[in-house]
């Protein structure tokens, strides 16, 4: 640097010592700029973990209701087969009994038929 016509030693150590100043003062660390509060990166995982959990249980629980659903369908529907089994073999049932009933009766009305003709002619 050069140096003002006239300048005074004194002017020179000082011109020299702020220099110095200067160049060191590159080399001081900046002062960074800090967040308010530290990340605590394990309460984030926590955090994340327990999401993860909270969403796989209630897919759990959807799965499980629709099981169930699927099993409720599943017995109505067996349990209508078996009514409407029963109620085929009723009918069936009740027509053999009804054709046994109508066979006696005809078998009968042939045998009063027969006993009326013999009591007419009687007479």
């Amino acid at each position: 640097m050069k140096q003002p016509n006239g300048a005074t030693f004194s002017d020179r150590i000082t011109t020299s010592q702020e220099a110095k100043r200067a160049l060191l003062a590159k080399f001081k660390p900046k002062p960074t700029v800090t967040e308010g509060k530290p990340i605590d990166r394990a309460a984030e995982k926590a955090a994340e973990l327990e999401a993860v959990r909270a969403a796989r249980e209630v897919a759990r629980e959807v799965e499980r209701q629709a099981s169930l659903q699927r099993q409720a369908e599943l017995l109505a529907t067996k349990r209508a087969a078996i009514k409407e089994r029963k109620a085929r073999a009723a009918a069936e049932q009740r027509a053999r009994r009804e054709a046994r009933y109508a066979a006696h009766l005809s078998k009968h009305e042939d045998e009063n038929t027969i006993l009326q003709r013999l009591l007419a002619g009687e007479r």
